[in-house]
């Protein structure tokens, strides 16, 4: 595989998405320096063959390519921007890959902030989870400038089977992302809906799911989500939290236009019960126990619970 050792790339942010995306440019050969507040991520990188940086302006300092995987736009905004932010650190002319989900506004915001400095922006959401992010086949919703793209492709080769260019103005990758969003978080609460409904039902929940994977009333999420409450395992692959703040950010978007958005704003209104009750940490699949405490259900336990 032909390695892009001319491209110098710095990574900020190496939670679950980050450092799958920063080792898999490692392995296509770009030079990559990465920071995290955890120290541990920032070994892991390290023994992965990427460089540790020890602060924002670290991981920027000579970077062509700089990509920020953090968790929403005020994080964003802070570590890029702030006091002893990595833009003021990059490369004039480089690039900056801006991945948190966030508002269309916020993107806008970003860009034009970025673009004040003499750096070039991409509005560039992901999608696929921390598996796909480990192994590079990621989906990228990206919009910004022809010479944006041209910057970043061998970062975004490196982290991506599919990369939709979806115009050329920050914002409209971001929008993009929220319908995405609308409809995962839709999909992971119907799915804990049903599988909760069939637990009431009686029926056999192993069965249940074999049955509709297999017929037309699955979905991406019914498949993903349900074994972890087959499972008993609600550690946090993807946190309620993560949903409470993205359907938070549909349900602002719908009233700035006017538009209303009945079920995704039900589907809100599941998570923000399962954090009321304790669990905006844990998996998102959580939705399923909030319900069945509410309605005395007794969902599949853990095989690793202590007894």
């Amino acid at each position: 595989m032909a390695t892009q050792n001319a491209v110098a790339a710095g990574v900020i942010g190496l939670g679950s998405m980050g450092l799958g995306m920063a080792q898999s440019m490692v392995k296509r050969g770009i030079r990559v320096a990465g920071y995290d507040i955890n120290s541990s991520a920032v070994a892991k990188l390290a023994e992965a063959g990427g460089t540790s940086a020890s602060n924002l302006a670290g991981a920027a300092k000579g970077a062509d390519v700089l990509l920020v995987v953090v968790v929403n736009a005020a994080q964003t905004d802070m570590v890029l921007f702030g006091e002893n932010g990595a833009a003021a650190a990059m490369k004039r002319g480089g690039v900056i890959i801006s991945s948190a989900t966030m508002a269309p506004d916020d993107a806008r915001r970003l860009a034009a902030k970025a673009e004040a400095l003499d750096l070039l922006y991409l509005d560039a959401p992901i999608s696929g989870g921390a598996a796909k992010a480990a192994i590079g086949q990621l989906t990228v919703m990206a919009s910004g400038s022809a010479q944006a793209f041209q910057k970043a492709r061998p970062v975004l080769d490196a982290i991506a089977t599919t990369v939709y260019e979806l115009g050329d103005a920050a914002g409209i990758g971001a929008s993009f992302k929220m319908v995405n969003q609308l409809l995962a978080g839709v999909h992971i609460a119907a799915a804990c809906e049903a599988v909760t409904f069939a637990k009431k039902l009686g029926l056999d929940l192993p069965t249940v799911y074999k049955v509709i994977t297999a017929s037309a009333g699955n979905s991406w999420m019914f498949e993903n989500r349900v074994p972890h409450i087959l499972d008993g395992d609600y550690a946090p692959r993807s946190a309620v939290e993560i949903f409470t703040k993205d359907l938070g950010i549909v349900s602002d978007m719908g009233r700035h236009e006017k538009f209303p958005l009945q079920i995704a704003a039900t589907a809100l209104q599941m998570f923000l019960m399962t954090a009321a009750a304790g669990m905006e940490r844990d998996d998102d699949a959580s939705v399923a126990r909030m319900i069945a405490e509410v309605t005395g259900l007794e969902l599949p336990a853990s095989s690793l619970a202590d007894t």
